[in-house]
């Protein structure tokens, strides 16, 4: 992997974007902010599972008023989405919530704009210039049609109204459907700007879909060294958007999830080991630890790969031998492989 490139720091409540080796995950809720109990409960399952900042959409001025509840109970950083009504981000503003997104396809009206970087600046909060392909600007689309070119040229010319109001608190987002135009946008945005970059694909679609297009994507750009934020959008549970994000970046060594590496079985395999693979890959999911696990079926690749990882088992017909550090430590019976796996990464020693 490259190295990550140089941004800006920019804070957004307690948590740092940019200028740093960390890619902050962040999602966005379900229910609206100014239903209070639900966005609390919302807040709180996110930020256990893994996010460190959290959106909610802003239709009204209640939801805009709400951010004031929500942070007087909360130290989680909370994000207005806004779009059309540029005074509703000029009260979520002043309700104390942490960001503003806005979308440059919708709010277009510079003295509107204005007012809302003038409010930002005052209270020392960031913006998101959210750009999306399928809500472009019409100027931008007009003279590049809906292309990648077309998204960093919008956001070139609202960083440079935003800095001529000498506003430098900025994250920018390029995010189309597709993977391609969704490198692309990224790939020329990283060569202009030093400003941190909110990575995603916009409607990625269901979780099988959607997090597979997310990864090739994303996963193309951070290996760039490109993106100090990440979402990955999916058409359901935002738990399923939250283990995305950290099985994305833990393949990059960005974060400490574990890895489970585990064959995908063929006629070689000697014992029963799919419920075993189900049984760890939940243990490890409750149990966050950077360690390597494999699980494996046959004598062929099975010790080599089990041997390579911090603690793996390669099969046997009904047994299997439990390898710890590359080293063989015992043979164990197939009905206790589990118990013997979760005992020895309990115990595991890493000096």
């Amino acid at each position: 992997m490259k190295k990550r490139n140089e941004t800006k720091k920019v804070c957004i409540g307690r948590v740092q974007v940019g200028g740093q080796h960390k890619i902050v995950i962040q999602t966005m809720a379900k229910n609206r902010a100014k239903h209070i109990k639900e966005a609390l409960k919302e807040i709180n399952t996110y930020a256990t599972e893994g996010a460190e900042m959290i959106r909610f959409s802003v239709l009204d001025d209640a939801d805009a008023l709400a951010f004031k509840t929500l942070k007087a109970q909360t130290d989680v950083p909370l994000i207005a989405d806004i779009h059309y009504n540029h005074r509703l981000a000029l009260m979520a503003i002043e309700a104390g919530v942490d960001k503003i997104r806005i979308n440059p396809g919708n709010i277009n009206d510079q003295e509107k704009v204005k007012a809302i970087v003038e409010k930002a600046k005052a209270f020392q909060i960031p913006i998101r210039l959210g750009i999306n392909l399928g809500s472009l600007e019409k100027n931008a689309e007009k003279a590049y049609g809906k292309t990648a070119k077309a998204m960093v040229e919008s956001a070139k010319t609202y960083v440079e109204f935003f800095e001529s109001l000498d506003f430098y608190d900025i994250v920018i987002s390029l995010k189309a459907s597709d993977v391609a135009t969704t490198i692309e946008a990224y790939s020329l945005a990283a060569e202009i700007f030093d400003y941190p970059l909110h990575l995603g694909i916009t409607e990625a679609g269901p979780t099988y879909q959607g997090t597979i297009k997310s990864a090739a994507a994303l996963g193309a750009l951070i290996y760039q060294g490109i993106g100090d934020t990440i979402r990955i959008s999916l058409s359901g549970d935002r738990l399923d958007e939250l283990k995305a994000c950290k099985t994305l970046l833990a393949a990059f060594d960005l974060y400490k999830h574990p890895t489970l590496i585990s064959c995908p079985t063929c006629g070689r395999l000697a014992y029963e080991m799919g419920p075993i693979i189900t049984e760890i890959e939940q243990y490890l999911e409750n149990h966050p630890t950077d360690l390597k696990v494999a699980i494996m079926g046959c004598s062929v690749n099975g010790p080599g790969e089990a041997q390579d990882a911090d603690i793996g088992i390669a099969g046997g017909k009904n047994e299997a031998l439990l390898f710890i550090k590359g080293k063989i430590v015992k043979k164990i019976k197939e009905d206790e492989i589990i118990k013997t796996l979760i005992d020895a990464i309990e115990r595991y020693d890493k000096s």
